[in-house]
């Protein structure tokens, strides 16, 4: 075969075989297949898009470019969450320890935040001793006894996707439907989960700005997971407000902790308890997890997840060395926040990165003092950062113009569970 014949197919909308597919994947992971061809392909795809079959088997080699894990041993029904990703997104931290304490096991296989969108193992990291890398036994082991697990995907899942998720990432062919869902998918499927729940964010500060991108991700993927015998639903939730009261990663993990001690952001705890509901349903599982965080279940699950790991569940999280007050500047409600801008500002502040290989600070981030719908009094505080560097607040400042807006009537409502897809 030829990669000239393969690209020349897609850019003029023709669909590529399973054998062109197949061949590709294994060429490509040789690096028999240059990056330069690679890359035109997919821009090829950006623009022509794939075919539902074309995509499930392009899923398929991308999943048989490594191992996919045997989870038949851990004993309990396993089920998994994934996020799109937003801001102040800590739900995974929440929800591992709670759906493992009503008898399922969850491998939470997550990443590291990229730009304005926070990364679970960076927030994880927050706690000392705790690690993100686990031998296979140590893996299997945590599902086993303890029922969660959250760390980093080993190099034997779909190798061939990171290393087209790295070219897509220098190339400008990351917003690509098909292309993001048989990522996400492709990993998802490789780690043996049974069951999987979608969260599909949707807004000013998730990947997927409108609800028609949002629901035709959502679809794609969720066909895609019941195609590989793992039963998939979705959920499209809100993401033009920031999540809780808090973007970084420390901050996140003490707001975590509230939710997990039965208190917490009303908004943090709906949009946990839909997906644990969503999660538990398709384990066939009938529990309770709104009782189990409220009786302390839950958080005594968390003190096991973090010491399998190697963490102390007991040990105080750092904390920045300053803190800047961004005071409301008038009376009134407080009608918009917007997730963008405060991921951004927390991105600055030194919470995230804008390479996969930059450090990110523990302490860093943003905490907001009140939600869309709130009453505030001028001079308030509204909005806090927090920094150990202060020469990074000023252009954290600048990220915040215009993100909020006060008016003298309170917004109506927005739903944070938008559809549900299955």
């Amino acid at each position: 075969m030829d990669a000239v014949d393969l690209i020349r197919t897609k850019r003029d909308g023709g669909r590529l075989s399973d054998e062109q597919i197949r061949w590709l994947m294994q060429g490509y992971v040789k690096g028999e297949i240059p990056d330069e061809q690679v890359s035109a392909l997919l821009m090829a795809i950006v623009w022509r898009g794939m075919a539902p079959d074309e995509l499930a088997t392009w899923t398929a080699e991308i999943i048989a470019s490594g191992e996919r894990l045997d989870l038949s041993e851990v004993g309990r029904p396993t089920v998994d969450k994934h996020s799109t990703g937003g801001v102040g997104d800590k739900v995974s931290l929440v929800l591992t320890p709670l759906v493992a304490a009503c008898g399922v096991a969850m491998p939470q296989l997550s990443g590291r935040g990229l730009g304005h969108t926070g990364g679970t193992l960076d927030k994880m990291e927050s706690i000392p001793g705790w690690r993100a890398l686990l031998s296979p036994e140590e893996f299997m082991r945590a599902l086993r006894e303890v029922g969660g697990v959250i760390c980093a995907a080993g190099p034997g899942l779909a190798p061939a996707d990171r290393k087209l998720y790295a070219l897509r990432d220098v190339t400008g062919t990351v917003e690509s439907i098909p292309l993001i869902a048989g990522s996400i998918m492709s990993k998802k499927i490789a780690e043996g989960t049974e069951s999987l729940v979608l969260d599909v964010k949707v807004g000013s500060g998730a990947f997927m700005k409108n609800l028609d991108d949002a629901r035709r991700l959502a679809e794609t993927m969720v066909g895609l997971g019941n195609a590989h015998g793992v039963r998939t639903a979705a959920l499209l939730t809100d993401m033009d407000t920031p999540l809780g009261r808090s973007a970084g990663n420390a901050v996140e993990v003490a707001e975590a902790l509230e939710v997990l001690g039965g208190g917490g952001p009303a908004d943090l705890v709906e949009i946990t308890l839909a997906l644990a509901r969503e999660m538990l349903a398709l384990a066939g599982i009938d529990a309770d997890p709104a009782a189990l965080l409220a009786d302390g279940t839950a958080l005594a699950k968390w003190r096991d997840v973090v010491k399998a790991q190697g963490g102390d569940a007991g040990a105080a999280l750092p904390v920045a060395a300053e803190r800047v007050v961004v005071p409301a500047p008038r009376s009134g409600f407080l009608t918009r926040l917007d997730a963008y801008q405060v991921g951004v500002a927390a991105w600055r502040l030194g919470a995230g990165r804008a390479r996969k290989e930059d450090a990110v600070s523990l302490t860093a981030g943003v905490v907001w003092h009140a939600r869309p719908g709130d009453e505030v009094a001028e001079g308030q505080p509204l909005l806090e950062l927090h920094v150990d560097d202060p020469s990074r607040v000023p252009r954290a400042q600048e990220a915040l113009v215009g993100a909020y807006d006060i008016g003298p009537e309170p917004p109506q409502p927005r739903p944070l569970v938008i559809e549900r897809i299955a």
